[in-house]
């Protein structure tokens, strides 16, 4: 493990639960590396939360961007030890299966799913080879299996249900490197995405990511799905 002042990249860190997350893992010590697709964004970000974060453009869905973005982090501040996959989008509010729009289905997986691999890809590597990262996907309860029933937002619900099952693989493939891998759901959070009327305010929805961001050396949690700190179901 590299030794020093722990770093932090936050995808989708400029506004809502995710500058959130930000603030909060600044709180705790870490150096938060803010990405966000326009580096305006991530600046102003950077500015409420201190001298602890560092802005990054990042856009997720281009595999070029993904990869100059990690290379200016690493350089910046040696490596990510934690990887927040926060980044992420809701299309179709207003569909139902079982009709589709190919369109916004192609566009939430790339973000939502291929987003978060690719900069995982991009990211992890670096982990396994300092024997410590933690990995979180912010997922949503609307993903799981278990839980699955009708209702609206199919291309979001399976973009996050796609999004679980790369977390469980990653988390066995990565098993026993010191690199742990989970997924946070937020809850309906007030956010650009949750809208005003959600119960729950980004300090709240940011917990459990943050919880799960900061696990202890010696942890063993992995693989899992969290919601206020407790267990979903797949």
């Amino acid at each position: 493990m590299r030794h020093g002042e722990k770093a932090a990249l936050v995808t989708g860190g400029a506004r809502g639960i995710g500058l959130e997350m930000c603030r909060q893992l600044a709180d705790q010590g870490l150096r938060v590396l803010v990405g966000a697709r326009r580096l305006e964004a991530a600046e102003e970000a950077c500015r409420v939360i201190g001298p602890a974060a560092l802005p990054l453009a990042l856009d997720v869905t281009s595999a070029k961007s993904v990869t100059e973005a990690v290379r200016e982090a690493t350089g910046l501040t040696g490596g990510i030890d934690v990887l927040v996959n926060n980044a992420g989008v809701s299309l179709d509010r207003e569909l139902r299966p079982p009709y589709v729009d190919e369109d916004i289905l192609r566009a939430t997986l790339d973000t939502n799913l291929t987003g978060a691999w690719r900069v995982a890809e991009a990211v992890v590597p670096g982990m396994v080879e300092a024997g410590y990262g933690r990995v979180v996907n912010v997922t949503s309860s609307y993903g799981s299996l278990a839980l699955m029933d009708s209702g609206r937002h199919p291309a979001y619900r399976i973009s996050k249900t796609a999004l679980n099952a790369l977390t469980r693989m990653l988390a066995a493939e990565l098993s026993g490197t010191g690199v742990l891998v989970n997924a946070a759901d937020p809850g309906w959070t007030r956010s650009g995405m949750g809208g005003p009327s959600a119960p729950r305010g980004p300090a709240e929805g940011a917990d459990t990511p943050v919880w799960l961001a900061t696990l202890p050396e010696g942890d063993e949690t992995t693989g899992g799905l969290f919601a206020d700190r407790k267990p979903l179901p797949w």
